[in-house]
């Protein structure tokens, strides 16, 4: 049972007790309990840490949730008035100021509602004081927005100097070839909302100066490798042809000239095939789609046989997804919950080293995985 309580300024706080019993699960290099930290999030989508060691969750419903590491939860005010729950769109990503101790800045993704029923993905930036956002700021606006509900991207990467937003093609393929729009790309920003002058289309009139990368279906997963460097993508294909890729500026990643999928249904061949010249082969592939969701590289700090190892999750099968990575290399992959735990729609290590998921669902869980010594 959940216990709610209206506290000062009308601010809604849930309680969500921990599980009863923990689970214990053993894997090929590590065995980890597995225990619920906060049940009752509306469709969770993105999960950050604060300095404080409380979690910032956003629901794609519309709702911001500070969720306390005891399962006490706050609903926060002030989210951008333009923001749209369609389809699945809705409020995404999250991801902190590099100096969020010092200005509490951070970034939100959403669904930006338009005209006529269109919509498409934005980005502003926002002040947390306490539970309220102030100074919300227009940084990203998808152009063009589209009808329908399909592949907003809406994942998040901030580096110390610049701010990466994942996007989709919204439904409408071919324009992922066209540097004319931001569909099926991937930007790259200042964290001011500027364009950095080393971007690779700057110099290109007929190309957004935004873009960094192209040829991008939906792209549902990012993180940066314990290099510092090396900024690895996920996304999702049609009917199998799910993709892992490093990205490298001002590269084509196919979509959909090239795929390991085939149209939904009937099966059928989609583009030219599997390779072309000028545009990228992922590392990893995965026929069938696993729908694949949040992931991380480790730094081991806990999970200390799993250090540069990237977790995923899967939406398709509920699964947690461990790829072995060596020098940018898949070299094994081993799949765990089996489906126990539900869809999972983001995956995150802790400041501290354990490992948390968000479950897809309108009773979906904040789950925490520790090392059992």
């Amino acid at each position: 049972m959940k216990i709610a309580i209206f506290i000062a300024g009308a601010i809604l706080s849930t309680f969500a007790p921990l599980a009863a019993n923990a689970d214990t699960i053993t894997s090929e290099k590590h065995t980890f309990i597995i225990d619920s930290v906060a049940q009752g999030l509306n469709h969770p989508w993105s999960l950050v840490f604060l300095p404080d060691g409380d979690m910032l969750v956003s629901e794609r419903n519309g709702a911001l949730k500070r969720v306390s590491s005891e399962g006490v939860m706050t609903s926060i005010e002030g989210l951008p008035e333009n923001l749209v729950y369609r389809g699945q769109g809705g409020l995404l990503g999250l991801a902190l100021a590099p100096d969020f101790e010092l200005s509490k800045r951070l970034y939100i993704a959403y669904a930006e509602d338009g005209d006529f029923r269109k919509s498409g993905t934005a980005v502003s930036s926002a002040i947390l004081n306490d539970n309220t956002l102030s100074h919300v700021t227009l940084l990203f606006s998808q152009k063009p927005k589209l009808a329908g509900g399909r592949h907003y991207g809406g994942r998040l990467l901030v580096t110390d100097e610049h701010l990466f937003i994942a996007l989709g093609d919204r439904g409408n393929r071919d324009k992922a070839q066209q540097n004319d729009s931001h569909i099926g790309t991937l930007i790259r920003l200042n964290l001011d909302g500027s364009v950095p002058s080393d971007n690779p289309f700057v110099s290109d009139s007929s190309s957004f100066p935004e873009i960094y990368s192209y040829g991008h279906r939906n792209i549902q997963g990012m993180t940066l490798d314990n290099d510092g460097k090396t900024l690895w993508t996920h996304e999702h294909g049609p009917q199998g042809g799910d993709e892992l890729n490093p990205i490298t500026k001002g590269s084509n990643y196919g979509w959909p000239t090239i795929t390991y999928g085939v149209n939904y249904g009937t099966g059928s061949k989609i583009g030219s095939g599997t390779e072309q010249a000028g545009m990228e082969q992922p590392v990893h592939y995965w026929v069938p789609s696993i729908a694949p969701s949040g992931m991380d590289m480790l730094s081991g700090a806990k999970f200390d046989q799993w250090k540069g190892d990237i977790l995923l999750g899967s939406l398709k099968f509920g699964l947690l997804v461990r790829l072995d990575i060596e020098n940018s290399r898949v070299m094994g992959e081993e799949r765990l919950l089996d489906g126990n735990y539900g869809r999972i729609r983001d995956v995150v290590e802790s400041p501290d080293g354990d490992i948390y998921l968000l479950t897809d669902s309108s009773n979906g869980e904040i789950l925490r995985l520790s090392p059992k010594h």
